[in-house]
C-alpha cells in the first residue's frame, strides 16, 4: 500500500471514528435531557445542582475559580471565597440541567401576571421601546444566573433579536444545545469567524443584537474588572459607534423556590469622542462596570472558573 493511500485511509478512519463519537455523544445528551424532563424543572435543576457541587471542587477550574475570588475579593475569608465557588458550580449545574426545560421555564405573561409565575421581569418597558422604536439596538448580558432566558423573552415579546452564541466545545453537546435553543429563541449566530457581517447585517435591517460580553477575547480591548484589566471583545462597542443605537444590559437573578428575575437597565450613556461619535474602548468599559456591579450584588451566580484574567495581566495601577 502506497504512503498517499495509507494517508487517505487513515483520514477517512479518523473522520469516521470522530463521526462515531459525535452520533454517540448526541444520543447520550439526549438521553441525559429526557431524563431531565421527566424529572420536571425543580428536581432536575436540583440534581444538576447538587451534581456539579459535588464534582466541580474536583476540576482544575476549580483552582482557576479561587484564584479569581481571591483577587476579586481580597477582604473575604478563604471560608468565604469558597462557598461563592460552590454556590457558582451549583449554578452552572442547574442551569445545565434547565435546558431540557427551557421552553416551559419561561412564563411571564405581562398582560396576564401570575402570582406563582417562575420569572418576573423588571423593565419590561425597555424590551416594548426596543420591539417599538424602529431601531436597531444592542443588549449585553453576562453568565449569571440562568443566561439563556433574555433571548427567549425577547422572541415571546416580538423583539427581533439575535442572539450571539459561543457553542460548546464537543460537537455533539453543540448539536443538541442548539436544537433546544432553537425552539424557544429567535435568531442565533454562532460566535465564529466572519459573525461580524451576519450581525452587521442584522443591525442594518433594524433588528437587535444580544451577546454575553464577560469572557476573556484575546484580541480585544483592555478594561478594568474588579480593577484588573481583563481582555474583552470590542465588537459591541464598534457596533454601537457605527449605528448610534440604543444599547441596554440584561441579567437573570436566580431567586429562591426555583424563580428567576431578569432585569434589562435603561439605555446607556455612552462615551463620547471629540467627534460625537461613541468611543469603542469607553464603551465597552462602561458595560464592564454594568456587569461588575451584577456580580458583586450575586458572586455565586456568576462563572468564576472561566480565565477572565490571564496570568500576564497585572493589577491595574492606581490613579
Amino acid at each position: 500500500m502506497t504512503a498517499r493511500r495509507q494517508t487517505s485511509l487513515g483520514g477517512i478512519v479518523r473522520r469516521l471514528a470522530s463521526r462515531v463519537a459525535e452520533v454517540t455523544m448526541i444520543g447520550l445528551v439526549r438521553a441525559v435531557f429526557a431524563l431531565f424532563r421527566a424529572l420536571g424543572p425543580d428536581r432536575s435543576s436540583a440534581l444538576g445542582g447538587a451534581v456539579a457541587r459535588a464534582i466541580g471542587p474536583l476540576f482544575p477550574a476549580h483552582r482557576t475559580a479561587m484564584t479569581n475570588l481571591r483577587e476579586a475579593f481580597p477582604d473575604k475569608s478563604e471560608a468565604e471565597r469558597r462557598a461563592i465557588a460552590r454556590s457558582a458550580w451549583d449554578n452552572l449545574g442547574r442551569t445545565g440541567a434547565e435546558y431540557a426545560h427551557l421552553a416551559v421555564l419561561f412564563d411571564y405573561d405581562h398582560d396576564n401576571p401570575q402570582p406563582d409565575a417562575r420569572v418576573e421581569v423588571d423593565g419590561i418597558e425597555h424590551f416594548m421601546a426596543l420591539r417599538d422604536d424602529g431601531k436597531p439596538g444592542i443588549i449585553f448580558s453576562a453568565h449569571l444566573g440562568n443566561w439563556e432566558l433574555p433571548a427567549i423573552c425577547a422572541a415571546r415579546y416580538g423583539l427581533a433579536a439575535t442572539a450571539v452564541f459561543r457553542a460548546p466545545n464537543d460537537p455533539g453537546i453543540a448539536h443538541v444545545v442548539h436544537e433546544v435553543r432553537s425552539q424557544t429563541m429567535g435568531g442565533l449566530e454562532a460566535a465564529r469567524q466572519g459573525a461580524a457581517f451576519s450581525m452587521a447585517r442584522v443591525l442594518e435591517e433594524g433588528g437587535h443584537l444580544g451577546m454575553l460580553i464577560d469572557q476573556h477575547f484575546t484580541r480585544g480591548v483592555t478594561v478594568p474588572f474588579f480593577g484588573r484589566p481583563a481582555r474583552t471583545n470590542p465588537i459591541l462597542g464598534k457596533f454601537a459607534r457605527r449605528f448610534d443605537c440604543p444599547v441596554h444590559g440584561v441579567r437573570v437573578q436566580r431567586l429562591p423556590g426555583g424563580r428567576f428575575r431578569l432585569q434589562l437597565t435603561p439605555p446607556l450613556d455612552l462615551p463620547r469622542d471629540r467627534e460625537g461619535l461613541i468611543d469603542v474602548e469607553g464603551a465597552m468599559a462602561a458595560m464592564t462596570a454594568v456587569i461588575e456591579t451584577w456580580v458583586r450584588e450575586d458572586p455565586g451566580q456568576w462563572l468564576w472558573m472561566h480565565r477572565r484574567w490571564r496570568p500576564a495581566s497585572a493589577a491595574l495601577k492606581a490613579t
